[in-house]
């Protein structure tokens, strides 16, 4: 009764130590030299950088240039790298100092070795006036609110506030085919109501409405285009808010003439 646990405790070393035996052995000193050689590209790697990471010293502008300044880019630029090496420099801050310029667009930076940065700038594209003086880009977005200088060329869009991009994205679909037809939009009134006019070069206004106001526009296209080129001077106005037609006022005449089978006037 005594012999039985001493044989259990001897077969149980017996597997312990069998276990044990089949660990693999760990070759030490190689593990010690990789550690040390990894250390030491570590630390070249840190040499190497440190080497690198001088002050940057120069910088270089590039881009067509019409209403951004070289010199104002360049010194936005400087703000953003004193004491701050090639390496070590955070280019993200950098281009979104010189995207706070007013008619900058877009920015690319990028580090020009051994000690310079090389930045490329394009400028906005004034699409259209927004109001008295904002200016709208190609995209519908206002980039400038309050203009120093505004293109008296550029049309004139209007709104409520929040409805730039809707207003020039019409402006820029509708002057396209404006222009096909040999005419030029220079206003576009977008009121409170949702009501949308726009005023030609030749000194007509054309109404279309707060209701399929894109039918009527085609329809101003197709029907009315060649009255209004043809007789332009006479001209005040043409009312598209109908449902087939369209309505003409004379200028110096309180008469209008109605075309086509033009139903009621949708108004509004």
């Amino acid at each position: 009764m005594i012999g039985k646990p001493k044989n259990r405790r001897k077969q149980g070393e017996r597997n312990g130590g069998s276990l044990w035996a089949k660990l693999p052995k760990l070759n030490w000193r190689r593990i010690g030299m990789t550690c040390a050689s990894l250390a030491g590209v570590s630390a070249a790697a840190g040499v190497i950088l440190w080497s690198l990471d001088k002050p940057i010293d120069k910088v270089t502008v590039a881009g067509r240039f019409a209403r951004v300044s070289a010199a104002d880019v360049e010194r936005a630029v400087k703000q953003k790298v004193r004491n701050v090496g090639l390496v070590s420099v955070d280019l993200d801050t950098v281009r979104y100092s010189i995207e706070q310029i007013p008619w900058v667009d877009s920015v690319t930076v990028r580090r020009a070795w051994p000690h310079g940065l090389a930045v490329v700038v394009t400028e906005q594209v004034a699409a259209a006036r927004w109001r008295a003086s904002g200016l709208l880009n190609t995209r519908g977005e206002l980039f400038v609110a309050d203009a120093r200088h505004v293109p008296l060329e550029l049309a004139q869009l209007s709104g409520p506030d929040g409805t730039e991009t809707e207003v020039a994205k019409h402006y820029l679909a509708w002057q396209g085919r404006v222009a096909e037809a040999g005419m030029r939009i220079t206003a576009i009134r977008f009121d409170a109501r949702g009501a949308w006019e726009f005023d030609l070069a030749n000194g007509v206004t054309v109404r279309l409405g707060r209701r399929q106001f894109d039918e009527h526009f085609e329809r101003f296209m197709s029907t009315a285009v060649k009255v209004v080129s043809q007789r332009a001077t006479d001209i005040e106005y043409v009312d598209m808010r109908y449902t087939n037609g369209f309505a003409i006022g004379w200028r110096g005449s309180t008469t209008v003439a109605h075309h086509a089978d033009e139903g009621d006037p949708q108004h509004g």
